[in-house]
């Protein structure tokens, strides 16, 4: 056998050559004069001399590059899906945990509530834990609706004109007496010129992601400062909340922003929260056109940046939305004849109780259909609480029934978060105006003074 040969073969192949057997369907990689790699399906044979004395390797391959990248794919999603299902288990855990205890807390201190001896000031416990229980709740609902709205790509921006000081100027009122009441100290440390400060996007998706980010730098912090503010860098504004609390790890700092993963995060302290917050955050920031990071250190405390497009351009943009605020006034002079349309009975008497300072006559249903029939039976109502979501027909489908004999009447949707879809297709069903559930009091007689004030 020539001196050198075996150096013509893999190490494998100069087995076969040596030992005198044979390969068969054995995958290879094939590397190219061109760099590239192949894949092989091969089979291999020793060739022999006439003296019995193995001379080289005979043998074939098929090209099995595409089925192997398939298989490789295949193996990829299978395990990025074993991951996704691992991590929503952990999160509906965490979800059962944060609806659970809000709702225990509800739960138990209204039977409190029902033992006559309490004190006033009792009760007045009683009722604020109840109070934030509700608001808890509620927060984590939001959270679920928001992000299933965005993965099924129904979330709307709204472009207007804001002032992004004012947004600031709301943040820092709205949680500084939270943050000193943990004895901390929460500052606004930088504003845009007065020339500058307006600018085109949606309002409402800014102000979430920061309130959003200044509540998670409260959560995590227990002592020293929470800074925040907004600066003009270049063509974007680039918004800053920055705090001394616990940190991130490192190799964290992308997957907080991922849907799911704070319920898989070991968390020590059980902090609440459905790990949804900086996912719809980074979603919102990115529906704008921006982009949202994080820089931190473990035990140093973290700062989160996002930025949006600097757009002052308001020109030929539709301003506000349906429920534009106007100057607040007294309502007629007259009470007003109201319907509320509402198929579940506590939401009904409810409304009931804040309609009352407006109303001479209130009539309740429970139907689409019975709405229909007794605004042909009532043409003098004055207004309608329409529910959307009804047995039978919806609240939709009746109010363009009721439209089509009554254009007068104002009807005011009403529907939860997860049902509302756009806020302009309730427009174009007939409805006056729109409000999401929970009904809050003092918005709805807001809603009722701007819908009836003195021509």
């Amino acid at each position: 056998f020539p001196a050198g040969i075996y150096e013509h073969f893999l190490t494998d192949d100069k087995k076969v050559i040596k030992e005198g057997i044979g390969v068969v369907n054995r995958e290879e990689r094939v590397l190219l004069p061109n760099g590239n790699t192949k894949w092989l399906l091969t089979s291999k044979l020793p060739l022999y001399n006439g003296k019995g004395k193995i001379v080289g390797l005979v043998g074939i391959g098929r090209d099995i590059t595409t089925e192997k990248k398939a298989k490789q794919e295949l193996i990829a999603a299978k395990e990025k899906a074993e991951e996704s299902d691992r991590l929503k288990s952990a999160f509906l855990a965490n979800m059962s945990h944060e609806i659970r205890t809000p709702m225990n807390g509800i739960l138990g201190f209204a039977e409190l509530l029902k033992n006559p001896r309490l004190t006033d000031e009792q009760q007045q416990q009683y009722i604020e834990i109840i109070e934030k229980g509700g608001a808890r709740m509620l927060n984590i609902i939001n959270d679920i609706v928001d992000i299933s709205r965005i993965e099924s790509g129904i979330m709307d921006v709204s472009l207007a004109e804001s002032d992004i000081n004012e947004l600031l100027d709301y943040t820092i009122s709205f949680f500084k007496p939270e943050v000193e009441a943990k004895g901390m100290r929460l500052l606004l440390t930088e504003v845009l010129p007065k020339e500058r400060a307006k600018v085109v996007t949606d309002r409402e998706k800014v102000l979430a992601v920061l309130t959003n980010l200044v509540k998670n730098a409260i959560k995590y912090a227990n002592e020293g400062t929470i800074g925040f503010g907004c600066n003009k860098k270049g063509p974007t504004l680039e918004f800053f909340v920055k705090d001394t609390g616990i940190g991130i790890p490192k190799d964290r700092q992308q997957a907080i922003f991922d849907r799911f993963v704070q319920a898989d995060i070991e968390d020590k302290e059980a902090r609440q929260g459905a790990g949804l917050g900086l996912a719809i955050s980074k979603s919102y920031v990115e529906m704008l056109g921006g982009e949202i990071w994080v820089e931190s250190k473990e035990g140093k405390g973290s700062t989160f940046y996002f930025t949006i497009p600097h757009d002052d351009k308001i020109e030929g943009r539709k301003k506000g939305g349906i429920n534009a605020s106007v100057e607040s006034k007294d309502p007629q002079t007259k009470k007003l004849k109201i319907l509320i349309v509402e198929d579940d009975e506590m939401s009904s008497m409810l409304l009931e109780k804040f309609l009352e300072p407006f109303a001479k006559d209130i009539l309740q249903v429970f139907t689409g259909e019975d709405a229909v029939d007794i605004c042909r039976q009532h043409p003098d109502i004055d207004l309608i609480l329409m529910d959307i979501k009804l047995p039978g027909i919806d609240g939709a489908e009746a109010t363009k029934q009721i439209r089509e004999f009554n254009k007068d009447v104002v009807i005011v949707a009403q529907t939860a978060k997860a049902l509302s879809g756009d806020r302009q297709s309730m427009l174009d069903t007939g409805c006056n105006d729109y409000m999401t559930k929970p009904i809050n009091k003092e918005d709805l007689h807001e809603t009722i003074k701007r819908l009836f004030l003195k021509s």
